[in-house]
């Protein structure tokens, strides 16, 4: 179901505006958001309705992740799914009790495991959709360690494959610069 269609991108974007408008309208219930054809596109990028009202929530009330992250983000999801997956979605799905603490650290940083498993897992479209790759924590973790972007830090974890000290290296190198 995986679409190679060359204007997803303007496919997402028109639905995140749409959305973005019924949450700023005082519409909270995302699943009224989509039609079958937007559930159905979403699902061709690897991207559960959550996800994307998540972003759309968080620039709502807090004016980031904006929608160019949004997108940057999607395409890294969509691009593991066609590369590392094949186009066949993953049926397991990661718990909150399966991530790190926000206190765990790897190689001395701080967070850096929490960030690492919930980067992991959205690239393999196994995040519970009630947990966010994004988040304000997240954010507030890459912007301290050198202004790192959402999709820039998904990239080198996919990069990095299962190798946790070459993620933790990158970390190091860019809170350097």
């Amino acid at each position: 179901m995986f679409t190679q269609d060359m204007t997803w991108n303007d496919t997402f974007l028109a639905l995140f505006d749409r959305c973005l408008e019924q949450y700023k309208a005082g519409n909270t219930d995302f699943n009224s958001y989509y039609t079958e054809a937007d559930l159905a596109f979403l699902q061709s990028i690897g991207y559960k309705p959550r996800e994307l009202f998540d972003f759309i929530e968080d620039l709502g009330d807090a004016g980031e992740p904006t929608r160019s992250t949004a997108l940057l983000v999607a395409a890294v999801r969509r691009d593991y799914l066609s590369v590392a997956q094949d186009g066949v979605l993953s049926s397991h799905e990661i718990t909150r009790a399966e991530l790190p603490t926000f206190g765990d650290e790897l190689d001395g940083i701080g967070y850096l495991p929490r960030i690492l498993t919930k980067a992991r897992a959205k690239l393999k479209g196994e995040l519970d959709p009630d947990m966010m790759y994004g988040c304000g924590g997240d954010r507030n973790f890459l912007k301290k360690h050198g202004d790192i972007h959402l999709a820039d830090f998904l990239r080198n974890v996919w990069a990095c494959g299962d190798d946790d000290a070459k993620v933790a290296a990158y970390v190091k190198a860019q809170a350097s610069q």
